[in-house]
């Protein structure tokens, strides 16, 4: 029975969500969510020469409500709702900063490429901060709405090089957690193909040192 119980674990893992129970009529399912990146890139032919930057990722939130594990949904302006048997798996600006550094890493630009905090010296820290994430309902089915604003620091001297924001509205096909799920994920694959190619420009434009 636990071989059963753990083959349909991994199977709903790799669906893309883990359900907590199997629900019945009175209480459904609570289902969590893993945001995906719809158009994961591919590893670069050659990886970077050893003289090559460093980067770090710092994933941070600028809008706590965003950053909830809870998925939001909106439907007018100013307004928040949560879905109430659906949520991420973690937290969104946490996802966003691993899916950046699989894309990045993927690249070939930099050396390597590390979330802050861990044990490997950076020349470079992208900070990712989470401004919106939200399931736009003001018109049914709606959208699925993503703003990241992105910093890319110096840390050699702690200066800041270059910032920009990232927007991605990506249409829903139903008036569900579900599929706004699966337009999450590719409004974060549109995301994180504007934000690999200004970071990767932005890192070479700068002078060696």
């Amino acid at each position: 029975m636990r071989s059963v119980l753990a083959a349909l674990a991994a199977a709903a893992l790799l669906a893309g969500c883990v359900s907590l129970s199997v629900g019945n009529a009175d209480a459904p399912a609570l289902t969590y969510y893993v945001l995906a990146d719809a158009r994961p890139a591919a590893e670069a032919a050659a990886p970077a020469a050893a003289t090559a930057p460093r980067l770090a990722i710092q994933g941070t939130s600028a809008d706590p409500l965003a950053d909830s594990i809870s998925i939001v949904f909106s439907r007018r302006p100013g307004e928040r709702s949560l879905y109430q048997f659906a949520s991420w798996s973690e937290r969104p600006s946490r996802r966003l900063a691993q899916l950046a550094q699989q894309r990045l890493q993927a690249g070939g630009r930099f050396a390597s490429v590390t979330q802050l905090g861990q044990p490997v010296a950076s020349d470079w820290l992208l900070s990712l901060a989470l401004e919106t994430m939200v399931h736009d309902v003001s018109s049914a089915p709606g959208r699925a709405r993503i703003t990241l604003h992105a910093e890319l620091i110096d840390r050699r001297d702690r200066s800041l090089v270059a910032s920009r924001s990232f927007s991605a509205a990506q249409p829903v096909d139903e008036l569900a957690a579900a599929a706004a799920v699966t337009a999450f994920g590719v409004a974060t694959a549109d995301v994180l193909d504007a934000l690999t190619r200004w970071v990767e420009a932005t890192a070479a434009a700068q002078p060696a040192r």
